[in-house]
C-alpha cells in the first residue's frame, strides 16, 4: 500500500486512516496501532511546538531503537522540523560537533543504557543553541519523555504545521564521514526518503501482513528508511530491537511470527551456526536483505535452505543517494545475490565512470551537503551524476559488483569507516610523527582498522597507548584493533601515502 502524498506526515495520516487498528510498532513494553501512533506523534509534535521548534529547525535523536525513537522521528516531521539522527556509538565530543553544526535547539537522548548515559554526557556549555534535552528511558525509569510530551496542547497548530510540509522540504540530515576526516551532513527531501524506501520495500514485496524485526539501528539509513519509513508506507508491523542477541532474536521470530529480518551478513551467520537454533521455530521468516560486505554464496544458499527464507536479497546504497542505489530482485539466483548488489532501484540511473567509479543519477540523489557547496559540487557533477567513490563493474544483466573503494573507506560491522578521520585523531597523540590507517579483514566484523604509526625521534609508544587514545576520541567501530610501527610510511613521488603497499603487509 502506498500513497501519492510524498511527505512523512501525509503518509502517517494515510496509513492511520487505512489501517487504524493494525499494530504499527510492538516492543516488550508498548504496542501502538497506526491510529495510536498518529495520536502519540501529534502529541509529541505539539510539545515540540510548545518548546519553540520552528519549521526547518534541526532536532536530533541520540538513542537506541525504542518506540520513542519512532514517535520522536515522526513528530519532528509533523512539526515541520528536520531529523538529525546521531550514531549511538559516537562519543560525546562527536555528538557535540554535529549538534553544534546543525544548531539543534532540542535533542532526544537516551538515559541509562548499557552503562552509559547519552543525555548526561552532553556538555551544554559548548552548545548555546541547545535549549532542551529530552531523556528517553531505556534501562531505567530516568526519563523526562512523559513530562515533555504533556506540555503539548495545540493539536490544531500541529495539523496546520504538518499540512504545510512540502515534498521537497528537507526531512533529514544524516552524517557520513568524509575522506577529509570531517563528517558531512547529507540533506534529503521528504519525497526522496519516502520514494527510495518504497522502492526497497517493493523489491522485498512488503505488505501489511509482514512483521519486521528491526535489528538495524534507527540512526542508520537501513533502520530509519528501510525500517521505519518502509513499514509506514506498507502497513508492515515494526518490532524494534534494542541490541542484537541471537537467542533473543530467535525467540522474537518464534513468538511474533516475524517475516522480515534484514541485517549484515554476520547476523545470519550467527543464527545459522547457533547451537540452539533447532529449538526455535523460525519458519515464519520470508524476506532477508543483507549487504555491506563480501558474502559467500554458501551463506545465501544456507539462508534459503536452512532458515527457509523465501527471498534473500543483497543491496548497495549510500547516504548521498537517500541510502539506496541498487538491489537484487526476488527471482535472482543465489550466485547473483551473493556476488552482486543487483540493479538500480528508485529510478536511479547507473553507469561506470573513469577509473571504474560507480556513478548514480536520479531524483533521489541528495539535495547536497550541509553548508558545504564545494563538497557538493565535487560529489555531483554538472550532469547530475553522483560520484560514489566506489569502484565497480556490471555483468551482462546489468548487476553491479563493487570491487574496490576509491576513497579507502572500509566497512566495520556494517558501518562505514573513513581512515582520514582516525588519522587526524591519532596525529594528535604526543609522539606520533605520521600515521596511516587501513581496513583489514576480520572474520566477525568484515573489516577492522589497522594503524601504521611512525614515531618522533626519541619517543617510545606502544600499541595499547595508540588504541586507548583512539578509543577515547572515537566510536568503537572506528577504533583500530591493531597497530604496527614503521620507520617511514611508503609514499609515491607526489608525497601521498601508498596504502596498497600497506595492505600487502597483511
Amino acid at each position: 500500500m502506498t500513497t501519492a502524498a510524498r511527505t512523512t506526515p501525509a503518509v502517517l495520516d494515510h496509513i492511520a486512516r487505512e489501517l487504524p487498528d493494525h499494530p504499527a510498532v510492538v516492543t516488550p513494553t508498548k504496542t501502538l496501532t497506526f491510529a495510536q501512533l498518529r495520536t502519540e506523534v501529534r502529541q509529541a509534535a505539539a510539545a515540540l511546538l510548545a518548546a519553540g521548534i520552528a519549521p526547518g529547525d534541526r532536532v536530533a535523536i541520540w538513542s537506541p531503537n525504542t518506540w520513542h525513537w519512532v514517535v520522536a522521528c515522526l513528530a519532528i516531521h509533523h512539526a515541520g522540523g528536520v531529523l538529525v539522527p546521531l550514531n549511538t556509538r559516537y562519543t560525546a565530543s562527536e555528538a557535540t560537533d554535529i549538534l553544534a553544526r546543525t544548531a539543534a535547539p532540542l535533542l532526544f537522548a537516551s538515559g541509562d543504557f548499557l552503562g552509559s548515559d547519552k543525555a548526561a554526557s552532553i556538555e551544554r556549555s559548548a552548545l548555546p543553541e541547545l535549549r532542551d534535552i529530552v531523556r528517553i528511558p531505556v534501562d531505567a525509569e530516568d526519563g523526562t519523555w512523559e513530562e515533555f510530551v504533556a506540555t503539548g496542547t495545540d493539536l490544531a497548530a500541529v495539523d496546520a504545521r504538518a499540512a504545510a510540509v512540502g515534498a521537497d522540504d528537507v526531512s533529514d540530515i544524516l552524517f557520513t564521514s568524509g575522506t577529509t576526516g570531517r563528517s558531512k551532513g547529507v540533506r534529503c527531501a521528504h519525497r526522496q526518503s519516502l520514494d527510495a524506501s518504497a522502492a526497497w520495500a517493493a523489491c522485498g514485496q512488503l505488505t501489511s501482513a509482514d512483521r519486521y524485526l528491526c535489528i538495524n539501528p534507527f540512526f542508520h539509513n537501513f533502520g530509519y528508511k528501510a525500517g521505519i519509513l518502509a513499514c509506514l508506507q506498507t502497513g508492515a508491523t515494526l518490532f524494534p530491537a534494542l541490541t542484537f542477541d541471537p537467542e533473543t532474536a530467535m525467540q522474537a521470530v518464534e513468538e511474533h511470527r516475524i517475516t522480515v529480518l534484514p541485517g549484515p551478513p554476520t547476523i545470519y551467520q550467527t543464527l545459522l551456526d547457533h547451537p540452539r537454533r533447532a529449538e526455535f521455530d523460525l519458519s515464519s521468516l520470508r524476506f532477508a536483505v543483507t549487504g555491506a560486505a563480501t558474502i559467500p554464496v554458501v551463506l545465501i544458499e544456507r539462508m534459503q535452505k536452512e532458515l527457509d527464507i523465501d527471498i534473500v536479497l543483497t543491496a548497495y546504497g549510500l547516504t548521498e543517494a537517500a541510502g539506496f542505489g541498487t538491489m537484487c530482485r526476488a527471482d535472482d539466483d543465489a550466485v547473483t545475490v551473493a556476488t552482486t548488489s543487483g540493479r538500480p532501484i528508485a529510478d536511479f540511473e547507473l553507469r561506470i565512470g573513469e577509473q571504474g567509479e560507480v556513478l548514480l543519477r536520479g531524483p533521489n540523489v541528495m539535495l547536497g551537503y550541509l553548508d558545504d557547496s564545494e563538497a557538493t559540487a565535487a560529489a555531483i557533477d554538472a550532469e547530475g551524476w553522483l560520484h560514489t567513490g566506489d569502484v565497480g563493474e556490471l555483468d551482462e544483466a546489468g548487476n553491479l559488483k563493487i570491487t574496490d573503494r576509491l576513497k579507502d573507506m572500509y566497512i566495520c560491522g556494517g558501518f562505514n569507516v573513513y581512515p582520514a578521520e582516525i588519522e587526524q585523531v591519532l596525529a594528535r597523540l604526543p609522539g606520533v610523527a605520521e600515521v596511516a590507517v587501513i581496513g583489514v579483514p576480520d572474520e566477525r566484523l568484515g573489516e577492522v582498522g589497522k594503524a601504521f604509526v611512525v614515531t618522533l625521534p626519541g619517543t617510545e609508544l606502544d600499541a595499547q597507548t595508540v588504541i586507548d587514545h583512539a578509543r577515547a576520541h572515537l566510536a568503537n567501530f572506528k577504533t583500530p584493533r591493531t597497530v604496527e610501527f614503521l620507520d617511514a610510511l611508503p609514499r609515491n613521488p607526489g608525497g601521498k601515502v601508498v596504502k596498497p603497499q600497506l595492505r600487502e603487509r597483511n
